[in-house]
């Protein structure tokens, strides 16, 4: 194994974490650890899906996870100026131009400038992107509900909720909510 020891991985990932962070005087104050497992468990899941979903779904029609974020971004909202498909699929606008352009170069996409700003760039679907896209939900659709069966109508509802509430407390500091304190 390159970069690991051997049994880096006894007692789970979380675990040897807690380890590293102990090894190193990074050790979380009490109270702060059941947050810090439930971020690492929250990436690992979200990574999971994404690489099922991918897996799944998305390679054998040589697309990737970003351009398919993409594509549904732009889908749902008709026609959108760039740097709006940007925040809404939490890249660069600099990923964003090499994603469209990719998306563009195989038909899916049309990109024109915004009517009353010539410096904007607006993006949607051409029907090529309409068709892929029809074709791919149901199919995303699938394999998302696999990847969440295991789960009972209540706890995904449960799920969806705190996921949902997380996201909203989140964005309401970015708009200047209050800042959480340290105690």
């Amino acid at each position: 194994m390159t970069g690991m020891s051997a049994g880096a991985d006894e007692g789970g990932p979380f675990d040897a974490f807690l380890r590293r962070e102990a090894t190193a005087g990074l050790a979380l104050p009490p109270g702060r650890l059941s947050a810090t497992e439930a971020v690492l468990h929250l990436h690992r899941a979200a990574n999971a899906v994404r690489q099922h979903v991918e897996q799944e779904v998305l390679r054998p029609r040589q697309l990737t996870w970003t351009g398919f974020v993409v594509l549904r971004t732009v889908w749902a909202a008709r026609r959108i100026e760039t740097r709006h498909v940007a925040e809404q699929a939490g890249i660069s606008k600099a990923t964003l131009t090499g994603v469209v352009d990719t998306l563009s170069g195989r038909g899916l996409v049309k990109r024109t400038i915004h009517p009353d700003d010539g410096r904007l760039v607006v993006l949607q679907l051409t029907r090529g992107g309409h068709r892929l896209l029809r074709e791919l939900l149901p199919e995303s659709q699938h394999a998302e509900a696999y990847a969440l069966s295991f789960l009972e109508p209540a706890e995904l509802s449960r799920i969806t909720a705190a996921l949902r509430g997380l996201v909203d407390h989140l964005e309401r500091r970015g708009r200047g909510g209050p800042a959480l304190s340290d105690g």
